[in-house]
């Protein structure tokens, strides 16, 4: 396997700072940290590629808040300028590291996403007769900073990237408790070992990748699975052969133990297709597609804010449409004709008028 070396100077070179600074204000360019950062962008772009020459920079204190849909889950927000480095290293080093990603992990890629991870999964459910459909424990929490490290420098031999990656990953704040045991461990294994990277950043996105880019190759490779696709931490296996799928998920498990991962206990089952699998959102039966209530139920509850916004001012026409546009194309990739009509003909959009 080639180790890329020298790639730092591209990394901290002002033009790449400067594209990563557009990149990391898309969407966000009216926020407060956003504009005070533009507000002198090349002086500030200097004195980020000053720190990053002299080895100065240190990432900033994380924002952090909770979400409860679907699931409970801790984000964190890195400040504004950190962004733009996160960016600055992955325009540089993703386009290198990709080059061993299997083609079926489609999370957190250009050109893949979950639409086309959904299409190959419906094409493996509808040709077997079999699927072992797993999730990972706490994945993000789980993430193991000494394994991580050791299988980015599989990749990377660049001393001064690999600096400055130690140093985004050992300023990740602390994440949800995981209190997983492993063979070998002590008592002290579960204060010695920092587990853990935030979901937000862009640099998690990509090292959420590479901690189980092996494990892909693992089960395309010594497992042999014909049919596996992988969207994060959500992945399934498909056969005709329910022994061979038996056998693999306890192979998987074995796998997964060397990098202190679990498998979700409920979460991950082997099962005739026929009785429908989710994935990403959808149920997949064998001649339909439909939306998974759940999905539907957020959904609406985003129309009602997204109306009431409109109502009130906070959000433009033009948001609106392109918000809606997104979902119904969402939608489309299930087998959702009637749901959309029946849905799009009774929200309106309408701004408050006042009366003075």
């Amino acid at each position: 396997m080639k180790r890329y070396g020298n790639l730092y100077p591209k990394i901290i070179e002002f033009e790449n700072l400067f594209k990563a600074a557009k990149q990391a204000q898309l969407g966000k360019r009216f926020k407060d940290s956003v504009l005070e950062f533009n507000d002198n962008l090349e002086g500030n772009l200097l004195k980020l590629e000053k720190e990053l020459i002299t080895h100065t920079y240190q990432p900033g204190k994380y924002h952090t808040f909770r979400i409860y849909d679907p699931k409970p889950r801790l984000i964190s927000a890195a400040p504004y300028r950190d962004r733009v480095v996160h960016h600055a290293l992955c325009n540089v080093i993703v386009p290198l590291i990709e080059k061993s990603f299997i083609p079926d992990s489609y999370a957190n890629r250009e050109g893949y996403g979950s639409h086309r991870a959904l299409k190959r999964f419906i094409g493996f459910a509808r040709s077997s007769k079999y699927i072992l459909q797993c999730d990972i424990k706490k994945y993000f929490p789980s993430i193991d900073h000494q394994i991580l490290k050791q299988q980015i420098r599989h990749y990377l031999k660049c001393p001064e990237t690999l600096w400055l990656i130690d140093a985004i990953i050992d300023n990740s704040n602390e994440q949800e408790a995981v209190n997983e045991i492993f063979p070998g461990d002590d008592l002290l294994t579960l204060i010695e070992r920092r587990k853990g990277l935030p979901i937000g950043n862009l640099t998690s996105q990509l090292f959420c990748n590479l901690y189980l880019n092996k494990f892909d190759h693992f089960v395309k490779e010594e497992i042999k699975a014909k049919k596996y696709v992988r969207y994060v931490d959500d992945f399934a296996l498909c056969s005709d052969d329910k022994d061979f799928l038996v056998t693999a998920k306890q192979e998987i498990e074995a796998y997964l133990t060397t990098i202190r991962l679990r498998l979700h206990p409920i979460k991950s089952q082997l099962f005739e297709t026929k009785y429908g699998a989710n994935f990403l959102g959808f149920r997949v039966l064998p001649h339909q597609v439909r939306v998974r209530n759940d999905n539907l139920r957020r959904s609406r509850h985003r129309l009602r804010q997204l109306q009431y916004d409109y109502r009130y001012g906070e959000i433009s026409l033009k948001d609106v449409i392109q918000r809606l546009s997104s979902w119904e194309a969402h939608l489309k990739h299930g087998d959702t004709y009637h749901l959309r009509q029946d849905i799009f003909d009774h929200w309106t959009f309408q701004r408050q008028h006042w009366d003075f």
